[in-house]
């Protein structure tokens, strides 16, 4: 029987084959309650278990395949971080001797408490680090248990499709060897790391699928449709040829793609378009680099700082600040400093926000924790020397938020003065405009910064009052509302009127439909995942500007989404 499942598509292109069950057995968790004389033994069944686990994790981070992705040495890092954290490694033994439960049971009940925790964040990267979590409390109750690892999957000479409930990045260290044409999972979202990793690999992939390993069989022909986000399970003959067709075509379009690397970024009329990279991991600057970007537009530092108990210290901070710039070989490297806070908390922190996205976050939270920013500060402005480092502030609001940031980065200039530690002390200082005070504002914060740079994604969640995170009102998160339009259309005018660079980092500079509209609004430097960048430059270099630049105004004043739909069509068929 054919049937389709809707997901969230994840990385790009077709994929056919048969699906392959990757199996994550749902164990069931036992209670019961220990004598007093067993409680001992019982926390130290635990720490063995803890035991074992890391070093399974130290087996496979020593024996990561040849080819695998960067990123995958520093998940399988991560996972032991969190296994190591006090909340996984300590508190289920405070739980077996304070109610004699088994171990198996204190660790469900502690893993609930912090799951419980991750699913209250608001910002979806957070959100989705309950995932690690979870797939590191699962390997350590099987552990408990003594569950048997994963069989050896089949050999086959058919392209295959992975299916999964979920998959972690040691996961992927066990089907490395294996050439899945893609793969699909339940859970998982856009910033999951396997999505992360999946994009790295190059794979079709479809996840939020929610019941496709249940409703799957072994065997059954699939489709995975990784740009519209389908899966169509045993297809008749006819979808068979017409994605067959679909897939032929997306790699030849690929392929040509490439070609525009060596390219110069520029329009039909001559105009030069900027296109950065936007990075997570410091390992992402490979990936950057491939793609010949002209810079890294945004390097999210948060990263840094979570799934681990203590701050990073500065000398930390600095050297994977100062790799990035090294590599880059005098391009432009914007450090995004700590977004984080309240909703995108972390271990250390203990305050839950009641209103998480308009709570104690980013900027607000660092001038809160002065000492914490500043030596984030220090490390960003000790990497300066060693290329074309950039500081932004993300979410700043008001003013004086901007004079006390400015002030603390006085500061640490001038600690580093008296410390004689090498920096550039013109660093230029940008900031983001998310909220849309500061981009009505923009030509006030502009005159205090060296440059801007819209992230859409936030600035449209608060100028349409949505959560995009959340399923019900997801569907009303539109980069083309008209309030949206005039307020990038505002900020780039500002930008141009005070020689102000700006760009944008947010989705929007990323989707090839939008491309052309943004270039006739005025914007000249775009952002966006090194994947991405290919397919809008293909738009910038058969644009001309001297056509888009009219139609974009007419489509600013369209007010209408019929009409600014009508404007886009046009605007995209030039």
């Amino acid at each position: 029987m054919t049937f389709t499942l809707h997901g969230i598509a994840i990385s790009g292109g077709y994929a056919i084959g048969r699906a392959q069950l990757y199996s994550h057995d749902r164990l069931e968790v036992p209670h019961y309650v220990l004598r007093k004389a067993d409680i001992g033994s019982e926390v130290t069944r635990f720490d063995a278990a803890v035991a074992e686990v890391r070093a399974e994790y130290g087996y496979l981070s020593e024996h990561i395949p040849e080819g695998a992705p960067s990123e995958l040495a520093a998940f399988l890092d991560l996972h032991t971080l969190i296994l190591d954290d006090a909340m996984i490694s300590q508190a289920p033994k405070g739980l077996i001797r304070q109610t004699a439960c088994n171990a198996e049971w204190a660790l469900a009940q502690q893993t609930e408490a912090l799951l419980a925790q991750f699913e209250s964040f608001e910002d979806a990267y957070l959100r989705e680090r309950q995932q690690d979590v979870k797939q590191v409390a699962d390997k350590l109750l099987k552990a408990l248990l003594g569950h048997p690892g994963q069989a050896p999957m089949k050999v086959s000479d058919e392209p295959t499709i992975l299916v999964a409930h979920d998959l972690s990045p040691s996961d992927m260290v066990l089907f490395k060897r294996h050439t899945f044409a893609g793969f699909i999972t339940d859970l998982g979202g856009t910033t999951s790391h396997t999505a992360i990793l999946a994009r790295s690999l190059n794979i079709s992939s479809v996840m939020a699928l929610h019941h496709a390993r249940s409703l799957i069989q072994e065997g059954d022909v699939l489709i995975v449709d990784g740009i519209a986000g389908v899966v169509v399970v045993n297809p008749d003959q006819l979808i068979l040829d017409e994605y067959q067709l679909r897939s032929d075509q997306w790699r030849l379009e690929q392929q040509k793609l490439k070609r525009l690397k060596s390219s110069p970024s520029a329009t039909l009329d001559g105009e030069v378009v900027e296109l950065l990279g936007n990075i997570d991991l410091p390992q992402d600057v490979f990936d950057a680099l491939d793609e010949n970007v002209a810079g890294i537009g945004l390097f999210r530092s948060e990263f840094l700082f979570m799934n681990r108990p203590d701050l990073p210290p500065e000398d930390e901070q600095f050297e994977a600040y100062r790799d990035v710039a090294a590599a880059m070989k005098g391009r432009p490297v914007v450090i995004r400093t700590l977004d984080s806070g309240a909703d995108k908390s972390l271990d250390w922190m203990s305050e839950v926000s009641v209103n998480p996205a308009l709570g104690l976050r980013a900027i607000r939270f660092c001038l809160a924790e002065p000492r914490l920013f500043v030596t984030q500060l220090r490390a960003i402005l000790r990497a300066s020397h060693y290329g074309q480092v950039r500081i932004l502030i993300p979410m700043l609001s008001s003013l004086d938020e901007l004079d006390q940031t400015l002030e603390l980065i006085a500061l640490a200039k001038a600690e580093l003065e008296r410390e004689g530690q090498p920096f550039n002390p013109g660093v230029p200082i940008g900031g983001m405009v998310e909220i849309p005070a500061v981009a009505l504002a923009a030509e006030w914060f502009a005159q205090k910064l060296d440059f801007l740079s819209i992230g859409t994604n936030d600035l449209i969640q608060y100028t349409l009052a949505i959560d995009r995170t959340d399923d019900a009102v997801a569907h009303l998160y539109d980069p083309l509302h008209p309030a949206v339009l005039q307020l990038l259309a505002h900020t780039l005018r500002v930008g141009q009127r005070l020689k102000r660079p700006v760009s944008v980092c947010g989705e929007m500079a990323g989707d090839p439909k939008m491309t052309r509209l943004l270039l006739g609004l005025g914007l000249r430097s775009f952002s966006m995942h090194p994947a991405h960048l290919m397919a809008v430059k293909q738009q910038i270099m058969h644009s001309h500007l001297s056509s888009l630049t009219p139609l974009a105004a007419k489509l600013l004043k369209a007010g209408r989404p019929d009409r600014i739909q009508t404007y886009l069509e046009r605007i995209n068929a030039l």
